[in-house]
């Protein structure tokens, strides 16, 4: 040990009196200050900036534009009151929820306790720089990256790096690990002194420690999420439509008709036909219905577009301690050397922790808690305290001394199964004590292998009587005990954890748990959860795979163990190359790249703060209960917004072709570009109750991702069949009513037809099932549909229809209009059941 201690001060060019303080200065100009790096808030006009970068908001933007300097101020009024309402609305809640992230600076605005110049100084723990020696004590926060040169019983608790528990021992040592983290020299940034003293010199400081490159990981651009690559690529599909089928209309009509200003024009307002200006309101309004919703269930959503991933998702991705367990050491077994619950054990485990004067340790604490679990605790005055033999970390065992009503001294010895083993001559039976000889010694061996393998953290206790009355004790009274029985802890599963991932597998949504902490401890808690184990990938595993060698196995592992931080980003990233939507719930320092890295971020506001920041979700009570809740919340939001976009896509798409041949077969326009624009104004404002609409119970039993290709299928499936009752409507008013030489007439017919026609769609597609029979919309939605349509058959009868260019349409029309209605709707309901039927995921 003196060598390794030498190799490390020569490392460091320092001596053991640490810097002086000219060196310390001179240090920390070359490395930088001691602090790490946090997620940079954007300002108001980078968050606003943003989300105007959308490709459909400059589409929107250019279009009317376009209008504004052709003339059409109404047209350019409407397109930007769209814009405006679907941005303002998503930067309002995304600023009202950025508010709840707290700063992670927080953290470390402390002092450490430093060497220099050969006295000990307490310095701003950003002053700390590489070489420096620091004293460290129970219940420091270690400051820095360090490396152990002395220590005394030295326990950190580093959880919320590994998700380990339990404290872990650091001393010196000159052995070799691969994984840092199980380096019993390191110690780093961001865990803590459970209990003993060290000194230990500062090997890396600032974004260089080990949690500094944690916290980097959440100043890096995230990447887009599944709902993002969804939206963006429906926006570009319909913009790439615009481009090829706009300029086609403009050339036909500016052949066929030989005015081009005219067909320049036309094409302008079908290109805002076209558009689906109502997306980013529709998006937004469904998001934050849905954020209003999962608040009351103690959730804040601190990125909308989370919401969506929730329904999206089909691999949660879970740590273990805290989340799926309780995150504390609980007392969980009491027994005697035959393996059987043992009041007398639980007392005399308590008495031992209840009398000691030292450093309480979480075994202690749990014990603690059974005071009221016997009839026969009120030690107090049965007891007389005389002496105790502290803990220290050579003997790993403490003992107290009480004497009892008898007027005998009881020495009552707890501490690792070995070391009082190695102290006890007898055993405790139901009549009374036997030699340690025989069969039994292997009965007891077992019972503490067996609770080892289940994941138990063991101790054994046991006693001595003596009426040799001494006042002071000592390790030497430690001999010739009676072995009593064992105490068990563990970090138990939650009660809710079982149901939760019931309800996850119910909904399709496959659990997976990457923890640090070792498998044997991971395995028991799965199988009391009903999660099952079939194998399980530890992270030397993972070193050893490529990135797809590791997709495919984290596809078939439901259980990860001893992972890094970097293991379970790169297992969430596995994930998501296999095409799943991952959520991923974690609340360590350790947790924060994986959620970074998720569809989903989720964590609670008791989590440390580098999770916090890295999250999208922060959930107010630690329950997977709640987060079964989003999942269904999710699922109806994006319910919502496909039923917009099949609406808008379809329909759109079908009024295409409809413009097409018109354009080819009427020798005029056949909507002026006022019509047209009318026209698409009350469709998208019957369009605008759809996020109070219901979704039916089976489109959310499952997962929903986005798929434009399904999307792209089902408009080409849908959409012409509104064509097809358009040329219908155009025959009719060509050929009946004879408007080859009437265009206001034509133009008045097929605007009413197209609009209703649009409106009624809405309620075909809002459902897979039989509309108004097996489905109703919500109330809002089926009065918006009644206004449009009074409101359009108002328009073209009214004196104002005429400054739209409308004019009253024969009484037969209206008959004949009925007739086409039904049609429509009976022919779109059967071709939509065949499309169902041919193409049910």
């Amino acid at each position: 040990m003196v060598m390794e201690l030498r190799k490390i001060i020569s490392k460091f060019d320092i001596a053991l009196q640490g810097l002086s303080e000219q060196e310390a200065e001179s240090r920390l100009q070359k490395y930088g200050f001691n602090e790490i790096g946090t997620e940079k808030k954007k300002s108001s006009f980078q968050r606003l900036f943003e989300n105007l970068k959308n490709p459909l908001v400059i589409l929107l933007g250019v279009l009317a534009l376009i209008s504004y300097i052709t003339g059409d101020l109404r047209a350019a009024l409407v397109m930007c009151a769209m814009v405006l309402l679907g941005v303002v609305l998503k930067f309002v809640q995304e600023m009202k929820a950025d508010n709840s992230a707290e700063k992670l600076k927080a953290m470390v605005n402390i002092t450490a306790t430093v060497i220099r110049d050969g006295e000990e100084k307490e310095v701003p723990l950003k002053m700390l720089v590489p070489g420096d020696i620091v004293h460290l004590s129970s219940g420091d926060m270690i400051p820095a990256d360090v490396e152990i040169l002395t220590s005394k019983d030295l326990f950190i608790n580093q959880s919320a790096l590994t998700g380990e528990s339990l404290p872990v021992e650091k001393f010196l040592t000159e052995d070799e690990y691969k994984n840092p983290l199980e380096n019993p020299k390191l110690c780093f940034m961001g865990s803590n002194v459970e209990s003993g003293t060290a000194m230990a010199i500062v090997t890396t400081t600032g974004s260089e420690t080990y949690f500094g490159q944690l916290s980097s990981k959440i100043t890096e651009e995230r990447e887009a999420t599944s709902f993002d690559k969804g939206v963006n690529k429906f926006t570009w599909l319909m913009i790439k439509l615009i481009f090829v089928l706009a300029p086609i209309v403009f050339l036909i009509n500016g052949v066929v008709k030989g005015n081009w200003w005219e067909a320049f024009l036309f094409a302008i307002s079908v290109a805002v036909g076209l558009t689906p200006e109502m997306l980013p309101m529709i998006v937004t309004v469904n998001l934050s219905k849905g954020a209003i919703s999962i608040s009351k269930k103690k959730v804040i959503v601190k990125k909308l577009n989370a919401i969506q991933n929730f329904g999206a998702m089909d691999i949660l991705c879970t740590d273990k301690t805290g989340t799926i367990t309780c995150g504390r050491v609980v007392l969980q077994k009491h027994i005697n050397i035959y393996g059987e619950e043992s009041e007398r054990v639980l007392k005399y485990g308590y008495m031992n922790s209840f009398y000691q004067t030292g450093l309480k340790n979480l075994m202690d604490i749990a014990i603690l808690e059974h005071r009221d679990d016997g009839e026969d605790f009120n030690i107090e005055n049965k007891y007389e305290k005389i002496d105790e033999i502290p803990f220290d970390f050579m003997r790993k065992r403490m003992s107290v001394v009480v004497r009892n009503k008898r007027m005998e001294d009881v020495l009552i010895c707890k501490g690792a199964v070995e070391e009082i083993l190695s102290l006890c001559n007898k055993y405790e039976t139901k009549e009374g004590t036997e030699p340690f000889i025989g069969k039994m010694t292997e009965e007891i061996t077992r019972i503490v292998t067996d609770l080892n393998k289940e994941g138990y953290r063991v101790i054994a206790v046991a006693y001595k009587n003596s009426k040799n009355y001494k006042k002071e004790y000592s390790t030497h009274d430690e001999s010739n005990l009676t072995l009593l029985g064992f105490m068990a802890f563990l970090d138990p599963p939650k009660e809710t954890s079982r149901e939760a991932i019931e309800r996850f597998h119910k909904n399709s949504v496959a659990v997976k748990v990457l923890t640090g902490d070792n498998d044997i401890v991971t395995k028991n808690i799965c199988e009391e959860v009903n999660l099952p184990v079939d194998s399980i990938l530890l992270g030397s595993d993972i070193d050893e795979m490529s990135d797809e060698e590791l997709a495919d196995a984290a596809e078939k592992t439901t259980v990860f163990a001893k992972l890094s931080p970097m293991h379970k980003e790169r297992i969430i990233k596995a994930l998501k190359i296999k095409n799943h939507v991952v959520g991923f719930m974690g609340d360590g320092i350790n947790d924060a790249p994986a959620l970074k890295a998720a569809d989903v971020g989720i964590s609670v506001d008791t989590a440390v703060d580098i999770a916090k920041e890295s999250s999208d979700i922060i959930l107010l009570e630690n329950s997977l209960l709640v987060l079964e809740e989003g999942v269904i919340e999710g699922r109806r939001v994006f319910g919502n917004i496909v039923k917009y976009i099949k609406m808008t896509a379809s329909s759109n798409f079908g009024n295409m072709f409809s413009v097409i041949g018109a354009s080819i077969f009427v020798p005029f326009l056949p909507m002026m570009p006022i019509q047209v624009l009318t026209n698409n104004l009350l469709y998208d404002i019957s369009q605008t109750a759809i996020p109070t609409d219901k979704v039916d119970d089976e489109w959310i039993e499952k997962p929903r991702k986005w798929s434009v290709d399904e999307i792209k299928r089902y408009i080409f499936h849908i959409g012409p069949i509104s064509s097809i009752f358009d040329y219908t409507t155009y025959f009719i008013m060509l050929f009946v009513f004879k408007a080859w030489n009437n265009p206001a007439l034509f133009q008045t017919g097929w605007f009413l037809e197209s609009l209703f026609t649009q409106t009624l769609i809405i309620h075909i597609i809002r459902t897979n099932k039989v509309p108004f029979i097996q489905s109703m919309a919500s109330k809002p939605l089926i009065i918006t549909s009644v206004l449009i349509m009074a409101f359009g058959m108002l328009l073209v009868n009214s004196p104002l229809g005429s400054a739209f260019g409308f004019i009253k349409l024969p009484i037969l029309y209206y008959p004949l209009l009925a007739l086409t209605l039904l049609s429509y709707v009976v022919l779109t309901q059967r071709i939509k059941t065949w499309y169902i039927n041919k193409y049910a995921d």
